[in-house]
Formats: structure tokens, C-alpha cells, sequence
């Protein structure tokens, strides 16, 4: 009894131990980010860092001890690459995402075993193996050559808001390819545990195969139910994200209780393979219940944390001694898996009939490699502990060179493609309001004496060279064309607004130019047709529609008159205003904390183009704009006081 409260004291102890590394792994983790390096690799270094081979604060022990963080991340990237996989979304390109999953997948397994194989000697661990383990260990290579990062395609996605066709299909093929993956990872463990036995390989070891795959789908069914009753329980978000990871935590104890009962009940290991099980029943959460954006919101919310583990542990759990001896080899499997990856995609290309500039750069977003390849590398770790270790240390080599290479190599495919809608940087504010407005009608000019009257300086831009100033703040810009010459000619980054009055074609011409090239935060446009809303919100304009604005306020003036007066500035010598933070002295003040004006009141906090809701102990930070409603002295007051 004693010794089980040791045992089970020394695993706390650990436990607590790794969080506390975990946590300054993280923050080193965000210096590799600064260096335009991925979080992952920082978190691998990290654990490197502190794992036995260096520093020491990780034992060996831990990789055993602490095997259910593994698992439990493993079941994690499980769900969310599953929940990705959403039907609608990728109906217009399900064909091309077909062709090209397969294709790819098929020719990278095929011509990966080929490459290692003939390769395989130079591997110190599976030199002096039989030829049977040779070609397992070709094979399981091969499988894990296959295998792309979801979690970085969509944070490149992310980063660049891209959109488009290619962005569309590049998703779609990496998902569908980490399915693919789970399960061709499956069939192929389950042959290589066959050839690797003392027995010859017989027509009941493909009938279990195919049971343990038919199982693994009904298993799967039953957890996307669980996880479906999970999702419809309460409005505790917290309650809800321990139990998805504790039932991803199930998932294996079950998995490894039953391939322990089956090999001593029937003398064959029956395995139901987890990741695929998650990946499935998160799969089932996204396409056939209401809960899709949930689960996704959850699974996001906790990624930060999963990847920390995760990364870290695996770092710490690298041979180093191994690692010193195999970069050349890792080098050169990186180099062979490059060529099958743009094999495979050239074939997809060729038998898709896609377009010449797919053939350019459809391989480049399948060479970043994460979480599932890592995790698959752990599995076959602890299915063959003769040689695992230094396979996974090998493997993970390989996989942290894709992961440094492939994310850049993302970015410059969508880039070539044509769809990287990055924005511009937001230009330095520098002390003077101004607004550049397009068009010169009569709303264009009452706007811009508007805006003259609260201390702006304007300028309007038109076409039309017999039009005058009403006003001598008040500038007048001639232009010929649209066209990025144009801002730059007239240094478009001093404008905190820009506005546009125009039709809707040059109004959107104008709204790209400033989301790429000027970075301006502030678009505004008044459109003609609402069908063309999309195309402007694509550009994070601010849309005013005629026909329906005046009925917008008329509603907000029956509903609520006195704020609606207030916001609109119609109470005499009352405002509103936005204000952007820039004093550091109050930088990480709470709101509670501010000595405002008895008459100031703070609507909003935008920070990072979120809208916050606030309360008294939110902490304010450098850049946010503060929307407040008070008198004109006052809110003269507080922006003198927070610039």
C-alpha cells in the first residue's frame, strides 16, 4: 500500500514539476515567434532544453509516467483535425480534394518505401535488422512521409486571411489527407506487428485487420454520441472541455486495456486505433449536429495549452546522442520525402487537369509536417521498443525540418496564387486626425465640414477639375485612376479614415488598395447595390447602406432617444469619440482604477479589431481605442491624458 502511494506521490510530484517547466517552455517558445520561426519548434527546443540529456529537469522516466499527457493530446489533435473536415464548406471542390488526397497518398506511400528502402542501411538502428523489419520500417516511413499539419496550414490561413479557390482545395486536401493518413497508418501497423511476428502471416490476420478497422468506425460512432451529449449538456464551457479530453483520455485506456485482453484471451493483439476513432467522432460533431462552432470554439480555446504539453514532452523525450549522429540521414529523408510529396502532387495536377500554376505550387502546402505525424511517430515507439526510440528520434528530426521549411513555403503558394489578403500594417498615429474622402456630392462635402467642425483635417478626391474648396481646411485632390501611384503620391498612411462615395467598382478597387498597400484600420463606404456587402466586408469596410441606414435610425431613435442622440453627437456640447491608448503610464490600469470625468462613460474597448466587454478589472493595453460618450472639454480631457 505504501509503495502504490509512493509511486503514485512521485507522479504528482512530477506533474506538477513539468507544468512549471511547461509553462517557461512557453514563454521561450514565443522568442523562436519573433525570429519568424513556428511555436512548435520553439516548444521542441525547449524541451530539449530542459530534458534529460541537458539540463536534467525532466527525467527519463517522464516519457512513461507522464504517457497520459501524450494521450491525451494525441486524442486532442484527433478531434480537431476531424472537426475540420466540414462537408459544406468543401462541396465545390470535393472532386479535386478526392483526386488529390488520394494521388498523393497512394504515390507517396508507394514511392516513399521504395526511396527508404533502398536507403535503409544507412540507418544504425535497422542496419543489422531482418528483412522483414527493413520493410516494415520503409513502410511506416512512408506513411509518416504522407502525413501534412493541419494546425499550420490554418494558422498561415489565418495569418494571411486568405481566400480563394486553391486556399479552398489546399484545405481540403490536408485534411482529408490526415484522414486518409490515420487510416492507412492502421492497416499498415497492423501488417508490420504481423510480418514482425514468429508466425507466418495467414488469412485470419487480414480478417482481424478488417475487424479491427469495421470496430474502430463503430467505436468511433459511439464516441461521436458521447461527445454529441457532452456538447448538449449545460452552458459550462470549462465542464465540457475536461470531459472532451477526459473521453479522448478513455479512448486509449480502452485501446490498450483491450490489445492486452485480446492478446491473452485469443492470442492475437486486436488494436482499435484511437487517433482514427477521434478523428471520426469529432468528424460526426462537425458535419451532423448544431454543435460545430462550439466544439471548434473549445478545442481552440485549449489548443495553447495541448500544443505546450505536448511539443515539450516531446522534446524532452528526444535521444540527443542518436539526434548528433543522424542529421546528415534526417537531411536526406527530408530530401526524399520533398521529392515524393512533389510527385504526388504533379500526378493529382496531371490527372485533375488543374492549371499550369497548380503544377508551380501545388506541392509547396504538403511539406510542413505537426501534431498527427508526431503523434503516429510516438505510437510506433511504443509498439516496437527494440528499435522505436531511435526511429521516433529520427523521425522527429525529419519532422521538425519540415515544420521550419514548410510554413514560408505555404505563405509564398497562396501568395503566387494570388490569394493572400494579409492587411497592410496599421500606420503610426501622429497626432492629427485626417480623412481622405472620395467623391465630390454634396453629402461628400457636408461630411467633410462635418468633420472639419470636430477638429479633423480633409481632403476630398475627385475626378472633376472644376471643383472648389468650401473651406480653406478643406483640400482638394485631383486624380486621373485609382492606382496605388495615387496614395503614395499623396502619403495615403497619414489618413486615419479613409471614405469612399463612389460606385461600387471604384469604391472596391479603392477598399483593396488600402487593406494591402496603406493599412489604414478605417474604411468607410457608402454602397449602391447590398448584393456587392460580401465583396466589401472581404476588406473589413465599414458599410453604410442608403436603404436601409435612415430606417436603422429612425429604429435606434424610437427604441432608445437619448443614447442614440448622445452616440450621434445631436445633445448639445455632448460627443462621442474614439481614443487610442498611447501613455504608458496606463498601461495594464484596470478600468476601475481610471480617474475619469464624472460625465465621461466608456462604451467599448477595441483591441486587436476585438471588441471587448468590459467591466471594472479590465486591464487596459497600449493600442487599444476606447470609445467614450462625455462632453467635449471632458473627452478633450481624457485624450490629452491618454496620449
Amino acid at each position: 500500500m505504501s509503495e502504490f502511494f509512493s509511486e503514485h506521490i512521485n507522479t504528482l510530484l512530477l506533474l506538477l514539476g513539468f507544468w512549471i517547466v511547461s509553462i517557461s517552455a512557453n514563454q521561450i517558445a514565443k522568442l523562436f515567434q519573433q525570429i519568424k520561426l513556428p511555436l512548435i519548434t520553439g516548444l521542441i527546443f525547449s524541451g530539449i532544453l530542459v530534458g534529460p540529456y541537458i539540463i536534467g529537469l525532466i527525467p527519463t522516466s517522464a516519457e512513461t509516467d507522464l504517457r497520459f499527457i501524450n494521450e491525451i493530446s494525441l486524442a486532442y489533435i484527433a478531434f480537431a483535425a476531424g472537426a475540420e473536415l466540414y462537408l459544406i464548406e468543401l462541396r465545390s471542390k470535393l472532386r479535386t480534394i478526392k483526386i488529390h488526397s488520394i494521388v498523393q497518398s497512394v504515390v507517396g506511400m508507394i514511392l516513399g518505401t521504395f526511396f527508404v528502402f533502398m536507403i535503409i542501411d544507412l540507418m544504425p538502428f535497422a542496419n543489422g535488422l531482418e528483412l522483414e523489419a527493413q520493410v516494415v520500417v520503409s513502410m511506416l516511413i512512408s506513411v509518416l512521409f504522407i502525413a501534412p499539419s493541419p494546425a499550420s496550414v490554418i494558422a498561415v490561413i489565418s495569418e494571411l486571411r486568405a481566400k480563394g479557390p486553391f486556399t479552398k482545395t489546399m484545405l481540403g486536401v490536408t485534411m482529408a489527407k490526415d484522414f486518409f493518413v490515420v487510416v492507412l497508418f492502421a492497416i499498415v501497423l497492423s501488417i508490420s506487428k504481423s510480418l514482425l511476428s514468429t508466425d507466418k502471416i495467414q488469412v485470419l490476420d487480414f480478417v482481424f485487420l478488417a475487424l479491427e478497422i469495421i470496430t474502430s468506425f463503430g467505436l468511433a460512432y459511439v464516441v461521436g454520441k458521447l461527445l454529441h451529449a457532452i456538447m448538449k449538456w449545460g452552458e459550462r464551457k470549462y465542464i465540457k472541455t475536461v470531459l472532451i479530453l477526459v473521453l479522448g483520455l478513455l479512448n486509449y485506456t480502452f485501446s490498450n486495456f483491450f490489445r492486452e485482453f485480446s492478446s491473452n484471451t485469443f492470442g492475437h493483439e486486436v488494436y482499435f486505433e484511437p487517433l482514427l476513432i477521434c478523428l471520426i467522432a469529432s468528424f460526426y460533431i462537425a458535419n451532423y449536429t448544431k454543435y460545430r462552432a462550439e466544439f471548434l470554439k473549445i478545442l481552440n480555446d485549449i489548443s495553447l495549452y495541448v500544443y505546450v504539453a505536448f511539443f515539450t514532452l516531446t522534446g524532452a523525450s528526444m535521444n540527443l546522442s542518436v539526434l548528433s549522429e543522424v542529421w546528415v540521414l534526417a537531411l536526406l529523408l527530408f530530401v526524399v520525402r520533398l521529392i515524393t510529396v512533389i510527385l504526388g502532387s504533379f500526378s493529382g495536377s496531371a490527372l485533375n487537369k488543374d492549371k499550369a500554376k497548380y503544377y508551380q505550387v501545388g506541392w509547396m502546402p504538403y511539406v510542413a509536417q505537426a501534431g498527427v505525424a508526431l503523434g503516429l511517430v510516438t505510437v510506433v515507439a511504443n509498439q516496437f521498443p527494440e528499435w522505436g526510440g531511435d526511429f521516433a528520434t529520427l523521425c522527429i528530426s525529419v519532422i521538425i525540418i519540415n515544420q521550419l521549411v514548410g510554413p514560408p513555403l505555404i505563405a509564398k503558394a497562396i501568395t503566387i496564387m494570388g490569394e493572400n489578403k494579409k492587411r497592410a500594417a496599421t500606420p503610426i498615429y501622429d497626432g492629427v486626425k485626417d480623412a481622405l474622402i472620395f467623391g465630390s456630392s454634396n453629402q461628400s462635402l457636408a461630411l467633410a465640414n462635418q468633420l472639419v467642425s470636430k477638429g479633423w483635417i480633409v481632403e476630398i478626391a475627385t475626378q472633376e477639375a472644376d471643383i472648389f474648396s468650401p473651406d480653406e481646411n478643406i483640400r482638394i485632390l485631383n486624380y486621373n485612376k485609382i492606382s496605388n501611384d495615387f496614395f503614395e503620391e499623396v502619403q495615403a498612411s497619414k489618413y486615419d479614415a479613409i471614405v469612399s462615395m463612389l460606385t461600387d467598382e471604384e469604391s472596391l478597387e479603392i477598399c483593396r488598395l488600402v487593406y494591402e498597400e496603406v493599412g489604414t484600420r478605417d474604411i468607410i463606404v457608402q454602397i449602391n447595390n447590398p448584393t456587392n456587402l460580401e465583396a466589401f466586408k472581404n476588406y473589413d469596410a465599414r458599410i453604410v447602406d442608403p436603404s436601409s441606414a435612415m430606417i436603422s435610425l429612425l429604429d435606434h431613435f424610437v427604441r432608445s432617444p437619448q443614447a442614440t442622440s448622445l452616440i450621434l453627437g445631436m445633445e448639445k456640447g455632448k460627443d462621442s469619440r474614439d481614443i487610442v491608448l498611447r501613455n504608458n503610464d496606463l498601461h495594464g490600469i484596470t478600468l476601475r482604477e481610471l480617474r475619469l470625468p464624472s460625465d465621461v462613460i466608456i462604451l467599448s474597448v477595441m483591441r486587436s479589431s476585438n471588441v471587448i466587454i468590459t467591466h471594472g478589472y479590465t486591464r487596459l493595453r497600449l493600442g487599444d481605442t476606447l470609445t467614450l460618450v462625455g462632453s467635449d472639454q471632458s473627452l478633450d480631457e481624457v485624450q490629452q491624458k491618454f496620449s
